[in-house]
Formats: structure tokens, sequence, C-alpha cells
């Protein structure tokens, strides 16, 4: 996953509106976002390398959403998979800040990454690079390959068209949250990161969706999440920059299980 953007609480109508694109290698295979069958409160995309995910919620209101750090130093592979780290959570019934802490006494066998985790009323920020945690403030933020709300051109641009939009609508339309994340405007140079991957690759990793030879948006995700903890959660799936699928789900937040 390599873009979230979202709204948190401030809004008249939802707790939680999240619209994300998930930027991958084309040839990972990967199954569209289901209920688990090992985990049938569970609904998320799965990473069949792997098996964990990038993001997802359960039926009980757990959520957990996950990036990559970029940079030459905290790319080097490592065993552990950061796509368990969501499904970990996810799966499992640990408090968040509880769950933090047992991955901070390890975070040195993960790559970098970013990781929301929480549910619609509470969602908490950790990263492994600098071992740090905080509670997310309700309004607009985003998220990319750096840290929360780092002000890289595809984060400044998504979380300007979202806000925009939560902020003068009370009813929300997910097409409209697709259209927003399906911009492709490529940054000036002036304003780009440098993360050590080159200037031209920095160029087309620098807009909200990303279609490459062989990488890019593999999908888009609106989550929406009500006053009255309704759930709609839509997986829109691309492949080499063409729309394969859609698949909407709906549910009300049931009580945590024992």
């Amino acid at each position: 996953m390599c873009l979230i953007n979202f709204h948190y609480h401030n809004h008249p109508n939802y707790k939680l509106i999240v619209a994300a694109n998930r930027d991958e290698f084309y040839e990972r295979p990967t199954a569209m976002a289901h209920f688990w069958e090992d985990y049938p409160q569970l609904l998320a995309g799965r990473d069949l390398e792997k098996q964990g995910t990038w993001l997802g919620i359960t039926k009980q209101g757990r959520f957990a959403a996950l990036t990559n750090y970029r940079s030459p130093v905290h790319m080097q592979r490592k065993e552990n998979s950061r796509g368990k780290i969501v499904s970990g959570y996810l799966t499992g019934h640990t408090s968040p800040k509880d769950y933090i802490e047992g991955i901070n006494k390890n975070n040195n066998l993960y790559s970098g990454f970013n990781l929301l985790i929480g549910n619609p009323n509470q969602l908490i920020y950790y990263n492994n690079i600098e071992n740090s945690s905080y509670e997310v403030r309700p309004g607009t933020h985003g998220l990319s390959n750096h840290f929360l709300n780092t002000p890289w051109p595809k984060v400044v641009n998504g979380k300007n068209l979202l806000h925009h939009y939560v902020t003068t609508h009370e009813t929300l339309q997910p097409e409209v949250l697709f259209n927003l994340l399906a911009n492709d405007d490529v940054a000036e140079d002036v304003n780009l990161p440098h993360t050590g991957i080159g200037l031209e690759l920095e160029r087309q990793l620098s807009s909200l969706f990303i279609n490459t030879a062989d990488y890019g948006t593999r999908c888009s995700t609106v989550l929406l999440v009500t006053k009255h903890d309704d759930v709609i959660f839509i997986e829109r799936t691309f492949y080499e920059g063409k729309f394969v699928d859609d698949r909407q789900f709906k549910f009300r937040i049931q009580p945590p299980l024992d």
C-alpha cells in the first residue's frame, strides 16, 4: 500500500473515510478483497506470496493498514513479512497499544514500514524507523512511503482533494473518491522527494495513481464507516493500469468476540 488518504472523525455522518491505493509489482500474486476462509471475520485482499495483507477491517471494527517506508537503508528485504503485521492485528484480540508494544520489541526484523491501527473510534500511527507511535487527531491525513503527513506532492494533493470533498458534502459518493484516487498528475521535479531511487522513478511514483511497465496501482479501496457503525468497503482492481473488477461489501459493526 503506497497511499492512504483518510479523514478521521470531524464529519457529521462518518467516523472514518479512507481512500487508498495499493501499488505493487504486477507479477506478485494477489487475491481480491474477500472475507477470508480461515478468518471469516476479516475482510481484506490477500498477498498470496506471504499470506498477509495491506489494509483490512473486521466485522468487529478492527482496522489496520500499512505502507512501506522508502529509502535505500530501510528497503532491504528481511524475512518477516510486513503484511503479516496487518493481518496479525486483524485476526487477534490484542489492544492497539499492546500490539504496537509487541511489534516494537521486534521492529528490526522488518523492513521499514508505517502502520495505522485501531478502530473507527481510535486510530494510532506507528513507524519502525523512529520507533514512535501516537494517537491520530481528527481531520484529514495522508500517508505514503515516508511518515504520516510528510508533504510529498502525492500526499499533499491527495489530502487537499479529499479534504475539499468531505468538508463540502454530508453524504459521500464512493465514485467521487475513486476518481480522486485515479489522479495521475505527475509532480514537478522541484517538488519531488529524494529517496535514493533516481529522478525518473521519483517522477513516475509521484502521482496518486501509478502505471509503469512492471509496477503500479493494483487496487483502490474506499472504506466508509458511518456514525451508526455501518461499513461500506469497495475495492477496485486494476492490472497494468486497466480496470479489472469492483467488489463491494456492506455490514454493521458487531460487538467484539469473546
